[in-house]
């Protein structure tokens, strides 16, 4: 137990000159503080004709062009009844609504979760909050298992 407390105050005490010495050549300008690059998104795909344009299937667009509307075709995958929830912001659903979105979410095939998506937007429907981070969990692992498979 000694030894450990020992190894352990030699280490708080090298870590602490270090830093200390650091910090001094930081301020006589002999040494550079350390700086990370910036971090930026990539841009999103803005011409729908372009040939990477975002499938939905992507860590980068799964949330912004997932449900942003690249294509402008409205499809319906046997949900004309959500219709009647354009409009309605993402948290003022009951339960019951919420589980009308779900139904729909997990009957469909995984090649048609994404322009499920994207045509729910363009009707002007916000999905439940809940059923919006289902629908972006279960795109990541469907990417995730293309990747990997």
């Amino acid at each position: 137990m000694e030894v450990s407390l020992i190894i352990l105050g030699a280490l708080v005490t090298v870590g602490a000159s270090l830093y200390f010495f650091h910090r001094r050549d930081i301020r006589r300008g002999e040494a550079e503080a350390p700086t990370l690059p910036p971090v930026s998104d990539p841009p999103l795909p803005t011409d729908p004709t372009d040939e990477e344009v975002c499938c939905g299937m992507h860590i980068t667009c799964e949330r912004d062009s997932l449900l942003a509307g690249v294509s402008r075709e409205v499809e319906y995958f046997d949900d004309e009844e959500l219709d009647a929830y354009a409009g309605r912001d993402a948290d003022s659903y009951t339960e019951e609504e919420a589980d009308q979105f779900r139904e729909v979410l997990l009957t469909l095939l995984p090649e048609d979760i994404a322009p499920w998506a994207r045509s729910i937007q363009l009707r002007g429907i916000n999905l439940p909050t809940e059923v919006r981070e289902e629908l972006l969990m279960i795109v990541a692992e469907e990417r995730s298992k293309r990747s990997h498979g």
